[in-house]
């Protein structure tokens, strides 16, 4: 009866030990289970958010290229459809991370614009007032407290630009690399604008001339590309690329003016029905550059067309002097609400030569742009990611969208 008993104490044991090794087992494959099915409803959610930026034009459709409350979320170019995004709608997106990144003009006005362009030096600065912010996208996309999201949109081609130094003609450099291998026998399409001026006592004329050809690129993925004119001048240079169906775009200026642009160009409002308001300021307000110069100006609107043309168009008040303070500090012009292209500045301040370059459309001189990064994936365990690849305005883009839980 002894050896009975242990044996069955035994039985009872080993039954016990398996039955929560079971369990632990269980509970195991059922946190897997779960942890499972909640990164599948993410990564479903980070699709539907990529579709509906990628593949609805949003409401109205034309939201990009007015002032009109927005209705509904959504990227793409409703005059293209498929995989193609309005180059107008990006540059309505609020992409300040924080306040200080924002400008208010004129000072105290409490208007404050952004920026979604080339550079901190070649801006073209939305008024924050049109722009939809990420609690509004979010909404409009449903997700507003549940999951957090993130758009990256990147040219597929990187186009860099570099002077020769120890050229006596300005001679450039043009390399293309796609995914990081170079492109060779790409297609290049360019054009140089050369800034110069004729002085007369007090008048001042500002010109323009322009050289544009094609090329390609070589073996090595670059090719370099010589001007009648001395390495020091100043200009501003756009090339276009294309090769199989893959385009880009790249651009270079050099200044001989003070290294802070005396010309801004702001986005005053979309209310006329065919054209956008644009305001020329003195910088001084934006950046007090040294001392308070007196800035002649000249301004050009080219429209970018399929082939990657530029054409000029006419545009009011292309000429003009600026000054800093309380004189004329600003002037207004107009240019097309439906045709993309690039706005040409050249100006004289301090006696010195200088150029702003800003695109209508981000697609024209392949502007990227970052929305809802600052709010950040960090602290999340899963985030979903989605790739699309695009075109605006023609030009090849890769759309990358993050999405993830808010509820953990």
């Amino acid at each position: 009866m002894t050896g009975a008993t242990i044996d069955h104490l035994i039985s009872v044991t080993i039954l016990i030990a398996a039955l929560l090794v079971a369990m632990m087992t269980f509970n195991g494959l059922f946190a897997s289970a779960i942890d499972y099915d909640r990164n599948r409803q993410v990564a479903n959610k980070a699709i539907d958010i990529t579709n509906t930026i990628c593949l609805s034009p949003g409401s109205p459709t034309d939201w990009g290229q007015t002032n009109e409350t927005l209705h509904g979320f959504g990227l793409q170019d409703p005059n293209v459809g498929g995989y193609a995004l309005s180059p107008y709608s990006i540059m309505r997106l609020n992409t300040a991370s924080n306040d200080s990144q924002l400008v208010e003009y004129p000072s105290g006005s409490g208007v404050f614009y952004t920026n979604i362009s080339t550079s901190d030096r070649h801006t073209m600065l939305t008024p924050i007032g049109d722009c939809i912010n990420y609690t509004t996208a979010a909404e409009l996309l449903g997700v507003n407290g549940t999951y957090g999201f993130s758009v990256d949109i990147t040219p597929t081609l990187n186009v860099t630009i570099s002077p020769d130094p120890g050229a006596s003609n300005l001679t450039l450099n043009v390399a293309v690399s796609g995914s990081g291998l170079p492109l060779s026998c790409a297609n290049l399409n360019y054009y140089l604008f050369h800034i110069n001026k004729i002085e007369d006592g007090d008048d001042v004329s500002l010109y323009v001339n322009i050289y544009s050809n094609v090329t390609q690129t070589e073996l090595s993925g670059s090719v370099e590309i010589e001007f009648p004119i001395v390495a020091d001048s100043v200009y501003s240079f756009v090339v276009y690329v294309s090769l199989g169906g893959v385009t880009g775009v790249g651009n270079y200026a050099n200044n001989a003016a003070d290294e802070n642009e005396f010309i801004v160009p702001l986005i005053k409002d979309f209310n006329d029905d065919e054209m956008v308001n644009v305001i020329l300021a003195h910088s001084w307000e934006f950046l007090h550059p040294s001392g308070h110069a007196t800035a002649h100006y000249n301004a050009s609107f080219y429209t970018l067309t399929s082939d990657f043309q530029l054409q000029r168009l006419e545009i009011a008040n292309s000429t003009g002097l600026l000054n800093s303070g309380t004189a004329k500090a600003y002037n207004t012009t107009q240019i097309p609400r439906s045709e993309t292209g690039i706005l040409v500045i050249s100006y004289m301040a301090t006696g010195k030569l200088g150029s702003v370059i800003v695109p209508w459309g981000v697609g024209a001189l392949g502007v990227p742009a970052s929305y809802g990064s600052s709010f950040g994936s960090g602290g999340y365990d899963f985030v979903a990611t989605e790739l699309r690849q695009v075109k605006i305005d023609g030009i090849s883009y890769q759309v990358k969208v993050s999405a993830w839980s808010l509820r953990g």
